[in-house]
């Protein structure tokens, strides 16, 4: 595979050459970023268009009711000048404080909504004092797959993880499970995303309560990654005060941290801003030991002004506006979030299409007894093929997607591919390219 003597998408000569210069020698643990600048180099020399679905980034327009927020404040004349509070906008507190009434059914105080540089700085702070409030303890434990970069943030700040493959302990096979890491004693936090990148797996409320009731027995935080909120499409959880809400684990314990994004489900990624959404008794809790890092022993307070602060000065002032205004259209039953990335959905449906019929499977294909839901993410791999070579191999066919190995996946045969940099566009070189790689490789 791979050699320039064969006719494929995408000149053979040219691929081999960039792959040697990258100096990348197993493309299925490639990172995300060192392979997005891999394919622009090719896409650069030959002048040919991937079909992209290495990276999650957002692919449909902004919500002008955020634009509109954020140009208003910015001509005020004052905010891009000064300084935002650290602990956020009070019209963006509250409105995530009744944006989690309104769509996950939690009663949380306006105090613990704290906006971020993106949900991935949440996270990163987050480790910086779930994972320090006791010194017994050593990190977290990761339920994968997941997020690479999250087990990089814990390496970066020298924490200790654990993980499993959660698809072979769904159901009641979770709890003792989760329980043969927590009696160790070594666990501080749970981490996981729902719906989950990459698999697009959702956790059910059984199992939610599970984890919830866990870590209660064990003391242990969780870390409820909710990048992807409101997105499993088999449901509809966009009106406002009515049930079905997002599932969370917030039902079940008051130890956790919700990590909410703008990037996905309001498509502004761009402006960088998350927000933390800690419990009450969590955000007002007292750790000893958290003054080995911090001036306080109270979490909330080392999290904003001990942890937060050593990362920036405040996350972005003018898009504090913008958020708050879109939540308050969400809140108000004015902008159906849902609706407007249901795009992502129909995308999913048509590329696992193609996939499919060109010899691909869907490697995590059920979420529990049901098919898995088409959104954001889906797996594949081929038959015969490791993910090393397969993510090699479809660069020649001009496609490329990261190796599920970096996501803690033990099915490492597979690939993670992102829907959102696919146009409707693009169906028949997606159509054709899977056609010739299925042609040259017969199962």
């Amino acid at each position: 595979m791979g050699g320039t003597e064969r006719n494929t998408p995408i000149t053979a000569e040219v691929v081999r050459r960039k792959i040697e210069e990258s100096g990348l020698t197993k493309m299925g643990t490639a990172g995300i970023r060192e392979l997005v600048r891999l394919v622009h180099e090719i896409e650069q020399e030959t002048g040919e268009r991937y079909i992209k679905m290495e990276m999650g980034v957002p692919g449909l327009p902004s919500p002008q009711v955020g634009i509109d927020a954020q140009i208003e404040a910015l001509r005020s004349g004052t905010v891009a000048s000064k300084y935002g509070m650290i602990d956020g906008l009070p019209a963006l507190k509250r409105e995530a404080s009744r944006f989690a009434k309104l769509f996950l059914n939690i009663d949380l105080d306006a105090s613990g909504c704290v906006p971020t540089v993106g949900a991935m700085q949440g996270g990163f702070v987050a480790f910086m004092v779930a994972n320090r409030n006791n010194h017994y303890r050593k990190g977290t434990l990761f339920i994968d797959p997941g997020f690479p970069v999250q087990k990089l943030q814990c390496k970066a700040l020298g924490h200790e993880y654990e993980t499993f493959d959660v698809y072979d302990y769904r159901g009641e096979k979770l709890r003792d499970k989760l329980e043969s890491h927590l009696k160790t004693g070594q666990v501080s936090s749970i981490l996981y995303s729902n719906p989950n990148n990459p698999t697009w797996v959702c956790l059910t409320e059984d199992e939610l309560r599970t984890i919830g009731e866990l870590s209660r027995e064990y003391d242990v935080t969780v870390i409820e990654d909710l990048a992807y909120f409101g997105m499993d499409f088999r449901r509809d959880y966009s009106k406002p005060g009515e049930p079905p809400y997002q599932p969370t684990v917030a039902h079940y314990t008051d130890n956790y941290i919700l990590l909410l994004s703008t990037s996905k489900v309001f498509s502004y990624a761009g402006e960088r801003l998350g927000v933390m959404m800690v419990s009450d008794r969590l955000f007002n809790r007292r750790y000893d030991d958290l003054l080995r890092y911090y001036t306080t022993d109270k979490f909330g307070h080392a999290l904003i002004y001990g942890a937060l602060y050593t990362l920036t000065a405040g996350a972005s002032h003018s898009a504090q506006y913008a958020v708050a205004a879109m939540l308050k259209a969400a809140n108000d039953g004015e902008y159906n979030f849902v609706e407007a990335v249901r795009e992502y959905e129909k995308r999913a449906s048509i590329m696992k299409r193609h996939f499919v019929e060109n010899g691909f499977r869907i490697v995590y294909d059920t979420d529990l007894d049901t098919p898995i839901g088409d959104g954001f993410y889906f797996t594949l791999s081929y038959p015969g093929m490791s993910g090393d070579e397969l993510a090699e191999e479809l660069l020649y066919y001009g496609v490329s997607a990261i190796g599920l190995e970096t996501t803690g996946s033990e099915h490492t045969e597979g690939l993670r591919a992102c829907v959102s940099q696919f146009s409707l566009d693009q169906e028949p070189v997606l159509a054709e390219r899977l056609r010739r790689f299925h042609a040259d490789h017969p199962v």
